[in-house]
């Protein structure tokens, strides 16, 4: 079966600096990654690769089997499921949270001439409570707190039912509750065997769940190892990712880290 991303050697630059260097990733349908690093370790740019949201200044990038360059990136779009920071910017602090999840399904922010029927309704209210925000589905979306934020985003970019599922550090700015809450909502979609390949950029192992599969190391644009993640997220590697040694210990299938020493 072909694979969801094939990414072969690319290389990002943007004037001097250089984001990614030389990445080859291959993300198989069915999969459940994280990808990991350091500030700066170009986690976002491999993830803004695998959304059709930037080109690699060289290598090739094939994603849902289609090749960054050769391809309407308008075909490309709505097949893959897209959460980011970036995304809650864009979307006006008036609209409702019901709203904000159904534009999901044209991949705009923002209601404007785009029709929608009942069963985008249904959809919409379905993911709502899947992920915990059925009671809020009237509310503006600039009245939520940052783990509400979080979770609707999470509804939109499943909405289109989207067969690649990306998000971008989900869990940053939670406190505990929050992340724990996120953790076992993440760890239920991956479990689903009906959910679409899952890709999450994280900074801390401890926010992987349990039922992911496979664990991506990056620092300074490069990949440090890629591959199960029971072998992947080892003291070894992570401390080779992070330049410091740390020690992570797993409990429960639950990944931890601290500093070595």
């Amino acid at each position: 079966m072909p694979p969801v991303i094939d990414i072969h050697d690319a290389v990002v630059r943007r004037g001097t600096a250089l984001l990614l260097d030389g990445v080859n990733l291959r993300v198989d349908e069915g999969e459940r990654w994280v990808v990991m690093g350091p500030n700066g370790a170009g986690k976002t740019t491999l993830l803004l690769l695998a959304a059709a949201r930037m080109f690699p200044t060289s290598g090739t990038v094939e994603i849902l089997e289609e090749e960054l360059g050769a391809v309407d990136l308008a075909e490309v779009r709505p097949r893959i499921g897209w959460a980011s920071s970036s995304v809650a910017s864009d979307i006006p602090a008036r609209e409702t949270v019901r709203d904000a999840v159904m534009t999901g399904a044209w991949a705009v922010t923002g209601r404007w001439r785009e029709h929608y029927d009942m069963a985008d309704a249904d959809r919409a209210d379905a993911l709502l409570a899947q992920w915990g925000m059925a009671a809020l589905a009237q509310r503006t979306f600039g009245t939520l707190s940052e783990g509400e934020r979080k979770r609707t985003l999470i509804a939109r970019a499943l909405m289109a039912d989207p067969e690649l599922l990306l998000l971008d550090e989900p869990g940053a700015g939670l406190d505990l509750g929050g992340r724990e809450d996120l953790v076992e909502r993440l760890g239920r979609l991956a479990a689903d065997l009906a959910a679409p390949t899952l890709v999450v950029v994280t900074h801390h192992v401890e926010e992987v769940p349990t039922t992911f599969t496979h664990a991506l190391l990056l620092r300074a644009g490069r990949v440090v190892a890629a591959g199960p993640a029971s072998e992947v997220l080892v003291s070894e590697r992570v401390s080779e990712a992070f330049g410091m040694p740390i020690t992570v210990e797993r409990s429960a299938g639950r990944w931890f880290a601290r500093r070595a020493g």
